[in-house]
C-alpha cells in the first residue's frame, strides 16, 4: 500500500513539474514577443548587419547561419529560462503579476466622485 502510495505522489510531482515548465515556457515566450519587442529588432538590426558581413565570406549559407543562430538563441533563452525557475520550484500561480494567466481579476480602486466627500458620510 505505501509503495502504490509513493508512485502516485512521484507522478503527480513529476506531472507538477512539467505543468510547471510549459506554462513558465509559454509565459516567457509571450513576454519576449511583447515586452522584449525593443529587444527583438535590436537583435534583427544586428543579425542583418551580421548576415551582411557574413556574405563576403560565406555567399551562400550567410543568412540563414544569422537567422538561425537567432532563433536558436531566442529558444535557448526560454527554455533555460523556464528550465531554472522550474528548478528553483517557483510555480507561476506564486507570482504576483502573472494574474492574467490564471484568469484572476485584480481588484480595482473604487472610484470616488468629486461630491462623495461631502455627502457620503451623511446618515440619515
Amino acid at each position: 500500500m505505501a509503495l502504490s502510495q509513493t508512485a502516485n505522489l512521484s507522478k503527480t510531482d513529476s506531472l507538477l513539474m512539467v505543468k510547471s515548465f510549459l506554462i513558465w515556457s509559454f509565459t516567457l515566450a509571450v513576454c519576449l514577443l511583447v515586452v522584449g519587442f525593443p529587444l527583438v529588432v535590436l537583435m534583427a538590426t544586428v543579425g542583418c548587419l551580421l548576415s551582411i558581413v557574413l556574405q563576403s565570406v560565406m555567399p551562400v549559407s550567410a543568412v540563414l547561419l544569422v537567422a538561425g543562430g537567432l532563433i536558436l538563441f531566442n529558444v535557448l533563452a526560454v527554455v533555460i529560462g523556464a528550465s531554472v525557475l522550474t528548478a528553483k520550484g517557483i510555480h507561476p500561480k506564486e507570482v504576483k503579476w502573472l494574474s492574467w494567466l490564471h484568469g484572476e481579476t485584480e481588484e480595482m480602486q473604487k472610484t470616488i466622485y468629486a461630491a462623495c466627500p461631502l455627502t457620503c458620510d451623511i446618515k440619515l
